[in-house]
């Protein structure tokens, strides 16, 4: 914020003393109460990063008592306020008094200008640090796990989880569609682990033929077939002491179901052609976008092997139900690609943020990442326009009926979009929805999003 637009409040009954201090800061947005409720109002309306009052209010002017309530309800409601005391050469144990219940610093009476106003600029510099270090706590605290942008309450829930259970061995699934970011979570799981020193092997069971799927995870010895010229490792010997993720799960064949589900019991291997049990110390981590449980029933995936797998189910929500997450990640990618294309002025144009914020985003991160590097390339001008994403428009979203719950939701899309428009910036949010920053920080708390 630039420093003419600085609100800064005058506690002062005496007009002379009024005018001298708004002729004094004249750079400042300068805000003049002669009495407790009016500085109250004031706090309370415009919230002054700083404010300067003499203790001696009406109705006690020659006391300290009124002075001392207003800074304490001063304090109550924006304890991040700076609070300069000026104070009388007779007052100073009552400046003490103030500094003891929490003003900024206190200033003598009759004051110098030029140095009650490097006081007071120094309070505004103090206060500007203070923001920018709540703004980027609120940015880790919404992503705490490496490579997961998110301020959505359940993907941060979520995450949450993937933290509670990486000191456990039991074995893990994730449940998600495609481009959710199941492996990020995978590896997060074994970064937070202790065996975060040892390997992390990932296997996507699609990926590989079937007739080659056995020899990947289990090994094989030489001479098991034609062409197995040496003994070979398999993927879970190799993950020994670490962590082992089966990406696509559902895909698993049946026969290698039975196998898989022996070493889960087991926790030995044999090679393919070897006789020898070899003991394997891993943790499984495994995924999916199927329906497992439909999967059973068509007699495609073994019931049996599906509880070994789910000791922890941790499913993943799509980027169409994260509120706000959409435009968080547009800024994301869109900053990351455009420094990768040397075009650091991009911006996202209104429309195009409609149209993020409104596709359904069926292919998630993974889409949306993609989206957004098309979009840098191709836009022409500052701006990212609707036509550079390439997206069609969608159609409006089911509303709930009730009308409390109505207004909850509305409140808390509207707070997660213009947090993720703003990008996180706490004072241009509020700003964006007409509101007070007390009243931010009360959404956020109702809404269950990190402050």
């Amino acid at each position: 914020m630039s420093q003419d637009k600085n609100n800064l409040l005058v506690i002062e009954d005496d007009p002379g003393l009024q005018k001298q201090l708004r002729w004094s800061f004249d750079t400042y947005n300068v805000l003049v109460a002669g009495d407790r409720e009016s500085a109250l109002a004031l706090v309370r309306r415009h919230e002054p990063a700083v404010v300067t009052m003499d203790l001696g209010l009406p109705p006690d002017p020659d006391g300290a008592s009124e002075g001392l309530a207003t800074l304490e309800q001063i304090l109550e409601l924006a304890p991040d306020t700076k609070v300069i005391v000026l104070t009388g050469n007779q007052d100073h144990g009552n400046a003490l008094k103030a500094i003891a219940l929490g003003a900024y610093d206190f200033h003598q009476k009759p004051f110098d200008p030029e140095i009650l106003g490097l006081v007071v600029k120094r309070a505004f510099y103090l206060y500007a640090l203070q923001q920018e270090n709540r703004r980027l706590l609120q940015t880790q605290a919404a992503a705490p796990i490496s490579g997961i942008i998110t301020r959505d309450p359940a993907m941060i829930k979520v995450c949450r989880n993937v933290e509670k259970v990486a000191s456990s061995d039991a074995t893990a699934i994730l449940l998600g569609e495609s481009g959710t970011g199941k492996e990020i979570l995978a590896r997060a799981l074994h970064q937070s682990s202790p065996r975060q020193s040892k390997c992390f092997m990932a296997i996507n069971c699609a990926a590989i033929p079937e007739t080659l799927l056995e020899s990947e995870l289990f090994g094989y010895e030489k001479g098991a077939y034609t062409g197995a010229a040496k003994q070979t490792l398999g993927k879970i010997e190799l993950a020994n002491g670490g962590t082992f993720f089966l990406d696509e799960i559902g895909d698993l064949p049946m026969p290698l179901q039975a196998k898989l589900l022996r070493f889960l019991q087991e926790r030995v291997i044999e090679r393919v052609g070897g006789r020898k049990e070899i003991p394997i110390d891993v943790r499984v981590v495994c995924a999916t976008h199927q329906n497992l449980k439909k999967l059973i029933e068509e007699g495609r995936f073994r019931e049996d092997l599906y509880y070994r797998l789910s000791e922890i189910v941790i499913t993943i929500p799509p980027l169409r139900e994260r509120a706000g997450d959409a435009a968080l990640l547009a800024h994301h990618f869109r900053n990351k690609f455009s420094a990768q294309e040397k075009r650091s002025s991009l911006n996202f144009s209104r429309e195009a943020l409609t149209v993020i914020e409104n596709h359904p985003w069926p292919g998630n991160v993974r889409e949306m990442e993609n989206c957004i590097k098309r979009a840098v390339i191709m836009a022409d001008g500052p701006l990212i326009n609707a036509e550079d994403l390439g997206l069609p428009a969608a159609a409006a979203p089911v509303e709930p009926i009730n009308l409390r719950q109505v207004r909850e939701k509305a409140e808390c899309d509207a707070l997660m979009k213009v947090l993720a428009r703003a990008d996180g910036n706490i004072v241009k949010a509020a700003e964006l929805l007409g509101v007070s920053r007390p009243t931010i920080y009360d959404l956020m708390s109702r809404c269950g999003l990190k402050q």
